[in-house]
């Protein structure tokens, strides 16, 4: 309980990051969620491995994730931003899991299945970025 509190201050004090992009500000809020992996092979998804659900193509070395489609409610839609626990990178959503998955992210691993597998599950902390928008009033948790 406590390693949650000090990671979801520390999503807090991320709340003035400017994207270098845009200019925008955005609000950084904390969740637990369980991270898998996937790759870009048919047998893992539908239709075209390398295309994901928003269209973008993905390729080996993407910092991208999947998100399990009861996140989408929490705003963590399209090309949001998000922290992982330990990691140092940014990953950016760019497909959606299937249905039947809850409270959950994978991580997108290329083709490398063995790496995908030796990863495993693990239950970890996000941080996700929201833009701060004064006409929006849509509440997250």
């Amino acid at each position: 309980m406590v390693i949650i509190f000090f990671s979801l201050v520390a999503c807090n004090q991320k709340s003035t990051l400017q994207h270098n992009e845009s200019s925008q500000k955005y609000q950084w809020y904390g969740h637990e969620v369980v991270v898998s992996a996937y790759n870009s092979v048919s047998w893992q998804t539908q239709g075209d491995p390398n295309i994901a659900a928003w269209g973008d193509t993905l390729k080996p070395g993407m910092k991208s994730i999947a998100v399990s489609r009861d996140l989408l409610r929490m705003g963590l839609t399209h090309n949001t931003m998000v922290k992982i626990d330990t990691f140092p990178d940014t990953f950016y959503v760019k497909d959606k899991m299937n249905k039947r998955w809850k409270n959950r992210i994978d991580l997108y691993m290329g083709v490398d299945i063995k790496k995908a597998r030796e990863w495993g599950r693990k239950k970890m902390l996000i941080c996700y970025a929201i833009p701060i928008d004064s006409s929006s009033t849509t509440n997250v948790k």
